[in-house]
Order: C-alpha cells, then sequence, then structure tokens
C-alpha cells in the first residue's frame, strides 16, 4: 500500500466512523462536494436538512459503492440494469421503487415510494461506502438554493460547521450534478438533466420522455436553486454597468471570467459552480452570462443557469 492509499484508507474509516457516530461527512465525488449521512438514520439525515436549511419534501440521493448495493435497496428491471451497467460508476442517478424501506429512511426518501440510487466515481467515495458499508445520503454540501460547492474550500465555507469529518479530494471533475432518470412504469423518464447527457442515455434505453408527475422523486428541482446571492442575467452579450460576467467561448469579451475560452461545454460544466462563487464574491449589482449551446452538457448547464435565475419551474 502506497503512502497515498494509506492516508486515503485512514480517511476513509475516519469518516465511516463518523458516519456510523451519526454525524455528518463533507465528501468529494466526480460530481461536487456532498454532505453526508447515514441514510438509515433519520436524526443524522434531519442533521443534513438542518445544516442545509433545505426543504424536507426534497428527496435525496442514497450513494452505494455498485450495482448489487443498489439492488439491495431498490426494485431494479432490466433497463435501470443496462443503465447501471453503462454509467456506473458515474454521474448518472436512478430513481426506482424502493425495496428495503429500513436501509434509506423515510425522511430521506420525503415520504415517497422510491429512492434515488448512485454509485459515485470519485476513489475516496468509493472508499467510504465500502469502508461504511451501507447506502450514504449525500446533497451537495451547500446551504440550500446556493451554487454546488466543487472545491474543498468552498464546502467547509457552506457547510463544515455541521461536519464531524471532512475529506479532500481535490477540485470535482464534472462539476455538475448526476443525471437522474425515473425507472418506474412507463418509459424511462429525465428528471434532472446532469453528467450523462441525453444522447448517451438514448443509446442505452431509447427516447427518453419528459418528467411529468414524476419531477416530485427528485432532488435540485426548485424553482430557484443553485443560485448565488447576486441576481442573474442570462442569454447576455457582455456586462452592464455594476454587473459581474460569465462568458463563454473565443468571442466573448475578455473582462470577466470566461467559462471555457475555447467553447468546452465539458469545461464549462466543471467551472461553472466555481466561476458563480467567484464573480458573487464581488457583491456586483447582478452577474451577466453569456448564452451557452444548448446541445450535449449544455441541457445541464442551461438547466442550472436557469434555476439559478429563478426562471425554472
Amino acid at each position: 500500500m502506497t503512502a497515498t492509499d494509506q492516508d486515503q484508507d485512514q480517511s476513509a474509516q475516519r469518516a465511516a466512523k463518523t458516519l456510523r457516530a451519526g454525524g455528518l461527512v463533507i465528501l468529494p465525488t466526480e460530481t461536487v462536494y456532498g454532505l453526508a449521512a447515514d441514510a438509515a438514520d433519520p436524526k443524522a439525515v434531519a442533521r443534513i436538512y438542518e445544516a442545509k436549511g433545505r426543504p424536507s419534501f426534497n428527496p435525496l440521493i442514497a450513494h452505494v459503492p455498485d450495482l448489487a448495493a443498489a439492488e439491495r435497496l431498490a426494485r431494479f428491471d432490466d433497463r435501470a440494469r443496462r443503465l447501471a451497467e453503462a454509467f456506473w460508476p458515474g454521474p448518472l442517478t436512478i430513481v426506482a421503487p424502493i425495496a428495503d424501506p429500513a436501509a434509506v429512511c423515510d425522511l430521506a426518501r420525503a415520504g415517497l415510494d422510491t429512492v434515488a440510487v448512485r454509485a459515485p466515481a470519485h476513489p475516496l467515495s468509493q472508499a467510504v461506502l465500502r469502508a461504511f458499508g451501507g447506502p450514504v445520503v449525500a446533497p451537495s454540501a451547500n446551504r440550500s438554493g446556493r451554487p454546488s460547492p466543487t472545491t474543498y474550500a468552498d464546502a467547509v465555507a457552506e457547510t463544515g460547521f455541521a461536519a464531524g469529518a471532512a475529506l479532500d479530494g481535490g477540485p470535482c471533475a464534472v462539476g455538475l450534478e448526476s443525471t437522474v432518470v425515473a425507472v418506474l412504469d412507463g418509459p424511462v423518464r429525465l428528471l434532472r438533466p446532469g453528467g450523462v447527457t441525453r444522447s448517451q442515455l438514448d443509446a442505452v434505453v431509447g427516447p427518453l420522455a419528459e418528467a411529468e408527475v414524476d419531477a416530485k422523486r427528485s432532488p435540485g428541482r426548485l424553482t430557484l436553486h443553485y443560485a448565488p446571492d447576486a441576481p442573474v442575467r442570462l442569454e447576455a452579450a457582455g456586462p452592464a454597468p455594476g454587473e459581474a460576467f460569465l462568458g463563454f467561448g473565443p468571442s466573448c469579451p475578455d473582462d470577466g471570467l470566461n467559462l471555457s475560452p475555447k467553447g468546452d461545454l465539458a469545461e464549462a460544466a466543471a467551472n461553472l459552480f466555481t466561476y458563480l462563487r467567484k464573480a458573487d464574491r464581488s457583491s456586483p449589482k447582478a452577474i451577466a452570462i453569456a448564452p451557452i449551446p444548448a446541445e450535449g452538457l449544455g441541457e445541464a448547464i442551461n438547466d442550472r443557469l436557469r434555476r439559478a435565475a429563478g426562471f425554472v419551474g
């Protein structure tokens, strides 16, 4: 075992001990940093809601190491298994009927008869899940409605006061929350765009249906979500006086922050929340944001931006 492996194992064991005691852990994933708790412990889950100021009707995602662990929590059909085999570990959450209500408490599921499950790819989150030996809920480690933290420092600044342990896994590689799909009766439905694109999902299970009545089963669907303190103005050609500006692509003005100077959507996704926070720290009149193409990861980026601006129900 290398020194790095040894450090990771010690961090994972420390985090697992905190979770078993009912404490909270700041946990890195490839999407964003999470504030984690034992999914079966309603008191620990309540501490997450309290720390985040999160509405209790918003369900949480249960994190597991692999498909076998997921199928102990949820009833997966062939479509759900194909999706898990294609995209796990990775930024895809699958909503399916609950199989073991005791494993993910009612509070974490917001009283629903379904459970949202994901196997994260980050090696530290995998190590913690295997050391803990059970499902862990880990919503983004920000106060509710704020931009999600994609760095250790931002996660600690947001909810570190509530955590009994905090793990530094470096900057998040994806930088957007997971895609969420519902695999229930009828067609597979897209509840939240994210790190796995619509076209990637279509290639595995065919064309997706829209959320409709199943939208309540997904986290991150509040109208005003991921929002900085400053108002957000979308589709901006440039900043007005007093505004901060987030650009995209080589043709944007040099002033301000550019999500991706070369117009790379993956780079823009990874930078999105960090740059929103950086712009917000200057206490601008508003944050103006350049147009983002809607294809591929752009669908997820635009979903987060519309919610940051309060435009999506």
